[in-house]
């Protein structure tokens, strides 16, 4: 029976060990292995990549967020408006500096409604993070001109998102901040841990630097308490090293994903791609009633395949104090249970490809 992983980091490595054990040595060799020219390099090209002025290595995503709402003074009394179909990580960082998340609900695309924001927003909202996820930019000209309208900072977290576009803006170009991860199941993956904020100002760019090195200003002068979160020189030198390739993973997997829609037309709700938007399929998630029933039998069939993610952050027992209950976001507790995420890393074989697609259409027809 063949075999479709959901991820292969074995396959990916084989692709690229005798570069990738080079650049590694190339490093440690170097001699500075937190912070230092490896990072640096790194983060002035992730920030051209992203057309901002500015990025700053941290030691992964949830930092990432966790510092940006920091950086902008966000702190206990005040509310973020996000989205509750993200991973916990995206509300976990509201809650860490002392704020509270508010739950906005999503289209059927998955993303931020942004005609609920105004019944959302109190006096006490000093922020919205739209949550690019899949690897699609949210609808971001009603909401950047909502939060400009009310004066709040948006922060992108795109996590999932690195080399999307929007009306011909890349990811993390559209907020006071945006946050990245570069997990390894991202797109854009570190050998473990490992995230970055991009801005354009740079009064909060110096205070991000400082936030993620303990406050330091020197090495024995501390502005203010501050965060160990710096950034690896080997896990930069890891993402400079692939994020030269990165145009050519996000190129296979929209031809993958081009390949599902074509073949599950009519069958299942596929992921659109259009919308003057340039998605990157971190994910291509499906959608169904008979979820659970499908997923089993692609199993069955040697298919891994995931879910992302089964219960909405407003009903998870860590948000039980923020008083939410079943009913309150109707579309992405739908969606919970009928979204499936398929394979769709660069490393599949078309003939894995196709031994999904038939699979599926198999599952349907009723000949499982």
């Amino acid at each position: 029976m063949m075999r479709v992983p959901y991820v292969d980091f074995p396959a990916q490595f084989a692709s690229e060990r005798k570069l990738l054990l080079a650049v590694i040595d190339h490093s440690l060799a170097g001699g500075a292995w937190i912070l230092g020219e490896e990072v640096e390099s790194f983060e002035s090209n992730l920030a051209r990549h992203c057309s901002t002025r500015f990025a700053i290595g941290v030691a992964n995503g949830t930092d990432a967020l966790v510092l940006s709402l920091k950086a902008l003074g966000i702190g206990p009394g005040d509310e973020v408006l996000t989205v509750p179909n993200s991973f916990v990580a995206t509300a976990a960082s509201i809650a860490l500096v002392g704020a509270r998340p508010v739950f906005v609900d999503v289209r059927h695309d998955q993303l931020m409604d942004p005609s609920l924001l105004e019944r959302l927003v109190t006096r006490r909202t000093k922020a919205i993070i739209p949550v690019h996820l899949t690897g699609k930019i949210c609808d971001m000209a009603p909401i950047l001109a909502f939060a400009k309208e009310r004066g709040l900072p948006v922060v992108e977290d795109a996590a999932q998102a690195l080399g999307a576009k929007y009306r011909g803006r890349p990811a993390g170009s559209f907020g006071r901040l945006a946050a990245f991860s570069f997990h390894p199941l991202k797109n854009l993956n570190a050998a473990g841990d490992a995230g970055a904020i991009v801005t354009d100002d740079p009064a909060l760019a110096e205070k991000l630097s400082l936030l993620r090195n303990h406050g330091l200003q020197s090495r024995d002068k501390a502005l203010f308490w501050g965060h160990n979160s710096r950034l690896d020189a080997v896990q930069a030198a890891i993402l400079n090293f692939r994020l030269g390739n990165l145009s050519k993973i996000v190129a296979r997997r929209r031809e993958i994903a081009r390949l599902y829609r074509q073949a599950l037309a009519g069958v299942v709700e596929c992921p659109e791609d259009g919308r003057g938007s340039f998605d990157t399929y971190h994910l291509f998630v499906i959608q169904t009633d008979r979820r659970d029933e499908l997923q089993s039998f692609l199993k069955k069939r040697g298919i891994s395949t995931a879910i992302h993610y089964p219960l909405p952050i407003h009903l998870q027992p860590a948000a039980a104090n923020l008083g939410y209950r079943p009913g309150d976001l109707p579309e992405a507790e739908r969606q919970a249970g009928r979204i499936l995420s398929l394979p769709v890393h660069q490393h599949l074989k078309p003939s894995q490809v196709e031994h999904v697609a038939q699979s599926i259409l198999r599952f349907y027809r009723g000949k499982g």
